[in-house]
């Protein structure tokens, strides 16, 4: 991603931003993303200690806390951004907006993958904590002060503590109601389908009958 990507969706998703210039001088969640794609190639090479200090160095300056082993897509805005920490194995996906105070960490301090992982066009609130292991989908929001704990379908809002989902993507409710309704038509055509069946069975008992007495009729 290029330094001229950073600064359009800056533009775009920050109303306050009056000028490049002015981005480019003053937002601190800029700046932290520059210096983790140095701290970063730095930890692939396993030069862990000067990444480390690359990153304090960061978070000294910007107040944000990005560990050198995370992986960040393209166009992550973290808009004011004091607070926000971002664990090792944590991994973050395209076009994803993160709010000042937000956690993306650990529960403990088991080994391996430990940190979540964060879809695409995801938004996280104010404050909100996303702990452990999970995934948060595609498109998935998270409102301010949430703490998630647990992983978060595409498409779904999530707030409280611990996180509930709250609204989920409405074609998936729109997938769902369509199968309902399909079920539903099933039943009802197997239904009168049946009903044919006795319809026909009753006229052959009828035409038997009739055909008994016209033969009773003629002896």
């Amino acid at each position: 991603m290029s330094f001229r990507d950073h600064i359009r969706t800056i533009r775009r998703e920050d109303p306050a931003a009056k000028s490049d210039l002015e981005i480019v001088l003053f937002y601190p969640g800029l700046h932290a993303l520059l210096f983790h794609k140095l701290s970063h190639w730095l930890y692939l090479r396993k030069w862990f200690v000067t990444a480390r200090g690359v990153s304090h160095v960061a978070r000294f300056l910007t107040g944000i806390e990005i560990h050198p082993g995370a992986t960040i897509g393209e166009r992550l805005f973290i808009d004011h951004g004091l607070g926000v920490v971002i664990g090792e194995t944590a991994e973050i996906g395209d076009d994803v907006l993160l709010y000042q105070g937000v956690t993306i960490g650990g529960t403990g301090a088991q080994k391996g993958k430990r940190h979540p992982t964060v879809g695409n066009r995801v938004v996280v609130g104010t404050g909100a904590a996303v702990l452990g292991n999970i995934v948060l989908g595609d498109d998935v929001k998270v409102g301010a002060g949430a703490v998630v704990v647990h992983s978060v379908p595409e498409g779904s809002t999530v707030v409280g503590i611990p996180g509930r989902v709250v609204r989920e993507r409405a074609t998936a409710l729109g997938t769902l109601e369509h199968h309902r309704v399909a079920q539903a038509g099933e039943t009802e055509l197997g239904e009168l389908e049946q009903l044919n069946d006795r319809v026909r069975e009753m006229e052959a008992l009828i035409r038997l009958l009739l055909e008994e007495r016209v033969g009773n009729g003629r002896g």
